[in-house]
């Protein structure tokens, strides 16, 4: 049997969130597959990877004999045209795409990851453009594929209700955490000092106190929301802290840097771009408080990072962040900065309830592993 695998998004450098599970995913599936033949697709243009032939490693990752590589030349729409002329003219037995889109052309017994509906429930937070790709890309993948995996119960329940998917083709298979794998990078050094990376030079971080907020800097994370709730803690609670964010720019961006430059308090909030694995780890494990309450979320992974480091977490009580984080994290309304302000400030200042927090989230990680994610994944390749 062969089975055949979108790679596209895995081994590219500065994964974020749909990119970090493509990555662990295949990764641990090499153990779960390495008696079978397995073909790895990858875009010409994505291809910055650095792949080993005689040791046979790519980005970490040390692939099987019978497993290969290969790479489709396909200048734009790359899964409707690439992938799909790949499998009319080299079929394979099984098709895994760990990222919404199937392919038009695509063997019966095709497997699609549906990470969430954030388009459908946050509109204001993507183009029209964007939300007409993803709205008919994720239905035409759950029309085709054999079977859907959601990353939460709730993106299920919101597939079935906003698109009338058949329940029985969609199985929940929880994204994976808790050995600290995920917050390595190829790019980190073993040897390197994490800490002299993030010091006052480069990250502009004195020694001081702060509260922390990795992901995406755009609109649906309600960055905007963060900064508002900071400046309560500062204005009514006088806190010391400063607010830290990580991430990469993303839609709305410039309302979000407009925010920040009128805020009272904008020579408090730093902002560092992209991290690596390495740093975001030190970040994390050295914040006061992780802060994430989102206006949606498919999963939630940062929120799981953060605990896996014993850091408390403040987040929303929306979609699907209760089932991720059940009693380990304080739970907000996102759309009300005094509330998150106070949550925030409930953990600085309450040694026990930050203690129960970190504790119940240490216990809340074990729930969580790439190994038993992609042990359940495997079941439907090989069937």
């Amino acid at each position: 049997m062969i089975i055949g695998i979108d790679a596209s998004r895995a081994f590219i450098k500065n994964r974020t969130g749909i990119e970090e599970y493509s990555y662990q995913v295949i990764k641990h599936l090499v153990n779960e597959l390495k008696g079978h033949e397995v073909v790895l697709y990858l875009r010409k243009n994505s291809a910055n990877y650095e792949f080993d032939a005689d040791a046979r490693m790519i980005d970490n990752v040390k692939l099987p004999a019978n497993w290969k590589l290969k790479v489709i030349k396909w200048p734009r729409f790359w899964t409707q045209g690439g992938l799909s002329l790949e499998m009319l003219l080299n079929p394979v037995d099984v098709l895994f795409v760990p990222a919404h889109t199937v392919p038009f052309i695509h063997p019966e017994n095709t497997a699609v990851t549906i990470h969430g509906l954030e388009y459908e429930f946050c509109s204001g937070a993507y183009s029209l453009w964007e939300k007409i790709y993803m709205r008919c890309s994720i239905k035409n993948s759950c029309r085709w594929a054999k079977t859907i995996i959601t990353v939460s119960n709730n993106t299920r329940k919101d597939l079935v209700k906003l698109y009338g998917i058949d329940e029985s083709k969609i199985k929940v298979i929880y994204e994976g955490c808790g050995s600290n794998d995920n917050l390595q990078t190829a790019g980190d050094k073993p040897n390197s000092n994490v800490k002299s990376r993030i010091s006052n030079t480069e990250y502009r971080i004195p020694d001081t106190k702060y509260i922390f907020f990795v992901g995406r800097l755009e609109e649906r994370k309600n960055i905007i929301g963060i900064v508002s709730a900071f400046e309560v803690l500062k204005e009514h609670y006088k806190i010391p802290h400063k607010l830290v964010l990580a991430g990469k720019p993303g839609y709305e961006y410039g309302k979000i840097k407009e925010a920040i430059a009128n805020s009272n308090y904008t020579k408090e909030i730093v902002e560092l771009g992209f991290v690596g694995g390495g740093e975001k780890k030190e970040l994390l494990k050295n914040a006061d408080v992780f802060v994430f309450p989102t206006f949606y979320e498919g999963f939630g992974l940062p929120i799981l990072e953060a605990q896996s480091v014993g850091t408390s977490v403040v987040t929303s009580n929306v979609s699907s962040i209760p089932e991720v984080a059940g009693d380990s994290a304080l739970l907000v309304d996102p759309n009300n900065a005094e509330e998150i302000a106070d949550a925030i400030y409930k953990i600085l200042t309450n040694e026990k309830t930050k203690e129960d927090i970190i504790q119940k989230g240490l216990e809340n990680v074990k729930r969580f592993s790439w190994e038993k994610c992609a042990g359940e994944v495997v079941e439907f390749l090989k069937t």
